[in-house]
């Protein structure tokens, strides 16, 4: 469809997507000219992503058609951006072709030896893993993560992808709008499947024909693995999960706040990031080291050394005894899993969670209260600001504030704070030592400046 083999200039609609800023970053690196636009740049929202993209030499508009020129050959969009967007109007009066970033990361990647992170839930974080392994053993891969993995970061660097010379390809494939079904990986991996943007059964028609893309090896999660239907029986299927009878399976897991030691096949491993849950997206990155020839020595040092995704269980501070914690979860079960693993160092929680999106917080609501009133304890505290709005049409047929009515009426502490910043006053207020203050939501990196803000009220 296009050639990235000669020097082309790329406009990136809404660049500081974590998605988008990652193939941005690899595309200049490949020696192309590439520019990029951001609602949230032109509102000044979290510079630090914007400052780095410019460190490395992309150029940044605003979002109203003036970065789109007569030079440029590609504008680069997700499934995001609005066909009245003012840089696609340029585009089309100008007959600029426009392609899809699924498109573009697929060009980059189906000819690769691909390696693909697929699933509702830790795809990040194996993606960040797997990639560190593959580094650390030698291997030199390219990658295009979903997350800001903290053994990437540098001063120009955001960490969510890394340019290499090798074959190698690690990309993080995105169920949410269906295109992973574009990728031709040589090994995939499917982490889980729970409702999130689709039913599960939608998930397992998606991730099965994700399955039926793959050339060499699957590794699926055992417990999801029934919703997985692979008509082509040539294929290696590798099994991860918490049953012995799973190809790659832990024993004598033993957790504590900073981290989780465990077992494989008998050999030790040991991981320096919090919750059960990661330990198994480790034996997700373990089976794909393994395929990949890399020995469980190399293995272990490296996921020791592994330092964690920025927004994942990351732990901002502490003030007076009462630790401060952000965290991307925001579906039902990766919200469960994070209050768990808070749970293990903490007398009581106080817990702010951001819902994402009017539609899928209207598809998750139900579940959503489930899972608040299942793990809240009577001593606990929850805030919920408006729902995060990034622009663009939506429905909003639903507020924070009917998911709180909800769980009052359940008997748990739940207010909603229509503005967010009220919330840092509410904290305050509240907490005392002991306790732990997390902080929940996606796709909002300014979440972390709420985490500094409440810290500093402390």
């Amino acid at each position: 469809m296009f050639d990235i083999k000669k020097s082309l200039r790329y406009h990136f609609v809404g660049i500081g997507g974590i998605g988008m800023s990652a193939l941005a970053q690899i595309t200049k690196s490949q020696g192309h000219a590439v520019g990029g636009s951001d609602r949230r740049n032109d509102k000044k929202q979290t510079p630090e992503v914007f400052h780095k993209l410019k460190s490395q030499g992309i150029a940044l508009s605003p979002q109203d058609g003036t970065g789109v020129d007569k030079e440029t050959d590609f504008i680069v969009i997700s499934s995001a951006v609005e066909e009245d967007n003012p840089d696609l109007i340029i585009a089309s009066q100008r007959n600029i072709q426009i392609i899809k970033r699924s498109d573009l990361l697929s060009t980059l990647f189906n000819n690769k030896r691909g390696i693909a992170i697929g699933g509702s839930n830790g795809k990040t974080t194996v993606c960040g893993m797997t990639s560190w392994i593959l580094e650390k053993a030698g291997h030199d891969p390219t990658v295009v993560g979903g997350g800001y993995v903290k053994n990437f970061i540098t001063d120009k660097s955001l960490g969510n992808s890394r340019f290499g010379c090798s074959e190698t390809v690690v990309i993080e494939a995105d169920e949410s709008d269906g295109s992973l079904i574009k990728y031709m990986p040589k090994v995939s991996v499917i982490t889980n499947i729970s409702k999130d943007h689709k039913t599960v059964e939608e998930l397992g028609a998606l991730f099965s024909k994700f399955a039926e893309n793959t050339s060499d090896t699957v590794i699926v999660n055992e417990s999801c693995s029934r919703f997985i239907k692979i008509k082509n029986s040539s294929k290696r299927v590798i099994t991860f999960g918490e049953g012995s009878g799973s190809d790659v399976s832990a024993s004598q897991i033993s957790c504590n706040s900073f981290g989780s030691m465990f077992k494989v096949k008998g050999n030790d491993f040991e991981i320096n990031i919090p919750g059960l849950y990661n330990v198994y997206n480790a034996l997700a990155a373990i089976a794909v080291a393994q395929t990949e020839g890399i020995s469980d020595m190399e293995i272990k040092v490296a996921l020791k050394t592994f330092k964690g995704t920025k927004r994942r269980m990351e732990v901002v501070g502490e003030t007076n005894g009462i630790k401060v914690i952000d965290d991307y979860a925001h579906n039902p079960r990766k919200i469960q899993a994070a209050i768990d693993t808070v749970r293990l160092i903490s007398e009581r929680l106080i817990v702010v969670f951001q819902p994402h999106g009017y539609g899928p917080t209207e598809f998750l609501r139900d579940e959503l209260v489930s899972a608040f009133a299942r793990k809240l304890l009577p001593n606990d505290i929850l805030f919920m600001p408006e729902i995060f709005y990034a622009g663009g049409t939506a429905s909003k047929r639903i507020s924070s504030n009917d998911i709180i009515k909800e769980l009052k009426s359940r008997g748990i502490n739940a207010f909603f704070v229509p503005v967010r910043e009220d919330i840092v006053a509410e904290v305050k207020q509240r907490a005392a030592p002991h306790d732990s203050v997390l902080i929940m939501g996606a796709r909002d990196d300014s979440l972390t400046d709420l985490c500094h803000a409440i810290l500093n009220g402390l």
